[in-house]
């Protein structure tokens, strides 16, 4: 099967342009809802409603299935790093969706970062096991349709960006062994990504 790195377009201005609270995240991430007991900032009574989660992971194959055509894609550190300040400098911030169809407003990402730290990032506090280079984002939800109907019921689990990406040249195909497993060569595949974009980065 084929594995597709995907880049940002380095002639256009276009990247991450909402993000969408979905039910089935594609990076099977789902998030943590603050509240106020939580997450306590003296000034602030009352739920928060703020929802933190993964946006993007680095080296995290994605199934995809066009018609017949079945392949994985992926993002690379630096393309994540690249499409998260992308985002707030074309102040797409306040864009968001529901299920990748609805247009929402009064949902906003108030913080991000990129996790640098395994042991001290604040996603760690939070019960996330994410990979160094993610793209972490909190979102408030200044929306009651979408707390009390989605968010509280658990109709929606996670984010999950939308945006325009290249597809990077298709990598040149590798030696196969006949000995491995459907799964222990899509592993491999991946293992030989990820160490090819570690050299090169």
């Amino acid at each position: 099967m084929r594995i597709v790195e995907l880049i940002l377009d380095e002639e256009s201005e276009l990247a991450v342009e909402a993000i969408s609270v979905v039910e089935s995240p594609a990076i099977e991430e789902d998030f943590v809802a603050l509240k106020s007991q939580e997450f306590k900032l003296a000034e602030i009574d009352g739920e928060r409603r703020i929802l933190m989660g993964a946006l993007l992971i680095p080296n995290k194959p994605i199934y995809r299935r066009n018609g017949e055509d079945e392949y994985y894609i992926y993002f690379s550190k630096d393309t994540v790093l690249k499409a998260s300040q992308m985002y707030l400098m074309n102040s797409k911030q306040n864009n968001s969706t529901l299920e990748h169809q609805y247009e929402l407003e009064g949902l906003s990402l108030v913080e991000s970062w990129i996790v640098e730290d395994k042991v001290h990032d604040k996603s760690v506090k939070y019960g996330m096991d994410l990979p160094l280079g993610s793209w972490v984002g909190s979102v408030k939800v200044n929306n009651d349709k979408i707390w009390n109907e989605f968010v509280k019921t658990g109709k929606v689990k996670g984010f999950s960006i939308e945006g325009y990406f290249a597809d990077k040249m298709e990598r040149p195909k590798e030696p196969i062994d006949e000995g491995l497993s459907k799964e222990d060569l899509m592993v491999q595949e991946i293992i030989n990504i990820i160490k090819e974009s570690e050299n090169n980065g």
